[in-house]
């Protein structure tokens, strides 16, 4: 090899291997929260702060993430939303537990993601980048159970895992619609339509201001963001594609984990079907599987959605 040929390779191999320490060590700690602002609510309505929780797939020992969680009652958010795969790893209760513990009394939705019922597994890292991860037959079963009693029981958020549920929110009414794991085919939506037809029947406080409709997935599968948009929601919340967690520069994403367009695998959008639209928030999320902590041009997020009358108009 040339000499010229030889400090080329040399000055490649130095850039790969910074890109690569920066992914380890320093992206994948960047914590951030991305503000959006999406007019949703009737003329005049007082706005909502919604904060938006995705991925944490939190392991003990990660004591930055705990605190840096923890710190996000200082948005004074009125709702949580969860979108899933808050564990990662078999003992990540009592972490999680006391992540979320500032948070009792805020009221609460959440849907939950695979990583939710199991614990991860070992895979190769780039598997990700030849398509969409399938289930591992031979996974340890995590309890979920135990999982519920903290998000539903201690902390009175409501499940909204192939069910709705309704809200009311500085005198708005919020109708919930959520499904369970649709990357693992868990999502029932033969089922869920029917149950917020339902809901819609009821007694909405006797207010004259109509509902507005919420949906909450997981993964953002186009069938589901379809049916969600077919029923009316005017906003999606969603996680799992973790923004596609290794990016080209400048943020573009190489894959979704799912059959989401690259373009939408994180921020806020719009999601187009049957002649309706919905606001659609994908969370890049906070963390990664223990098995691949790396991020690149794509720092993990949580987002604070404020929703507002629809005569402000969109921020």
């Amino acid at each position: 090899m040339s000499t010229p040929a030889k400090a080329a390779a040399a000055v490649t191999f130095g850039v790969a291997a910074a890109a690569a320490v920066y992914a380890i060590a320093i992206e994948r700690r960047a914590y951030r929260v991305r503000t959006e602002v999406v007019p949703v609510l009737a003329p005049g309505a007082e706005p909502i702060r919604v904060l938006h929780l995705s991925d944490l797939h939190l392991a003990p020992w990660q004591r930055d993430r705990i605190d840096w969680v923890r710190s996000l009652i200082s948005l004074k958010p009125d709702i949580i939303v969860s979108t899933g795969d808050l564990l990662g790893h078999r003992e990540a209760l009592p972490a999680l537990t006391e992540a979320l513990m500032p948070f009792d009394g805020v009221p609460g939705v959440y849907v939950h993601g695979s990583n939710d019922y199991f614990a991860p597994t070992f895979k190769n890292p780039l598997r990700y980048l030849i398509g969409p991860s399938s289930g591992d037959p031979d996974v340890e079963p995590l309890d979920i159970d135990a999982l519920e009693r903290l998000l539903g029981d201690r902390l009175g958020w409501h499940g909204l895992n192939n069910d709705v549920g309704q809200r009311i929110i500085n005198d708005s009414t919020l109708d919930f619609v959520g499904v369970n794991d649709a990357h693992r085919g868990w999502d029932r939506l033969d089922v869920v339509p029917a149950l917020l037809d339902d809901l819609r029947e009821q007694d909405h406080d006797d207010s004259d201001d109509p509902a507005i409709t919420i949906g909450v997935t997981h993964a953002p599968y186009r069938r589901v963001l379809d049916s969600f948009t077919t029923q009316g929601a005017d906003l999606i919340f969603a996680g799992h594609t973790h923004g596609g967690q290794v990016c080209l520069p400048g943020g573009r994403a190489l894959v979704t984990n799912c059959d989401l367009p690259a373009e939408q695998a994180r921020g806020l959008s719009l999601w187009y079907h049957a002649h309706r639209a919905a606001y659609l928030n994908v969370s890049a999320g906070l963390g990664h599987s223990i098995y691949a902590p790396v991020r690149f041009a794509c720092p993990p997020e949580a987002v604070l959605v404020t929703l507002v009358g629809d005569d402000i108009g969109y921020a």
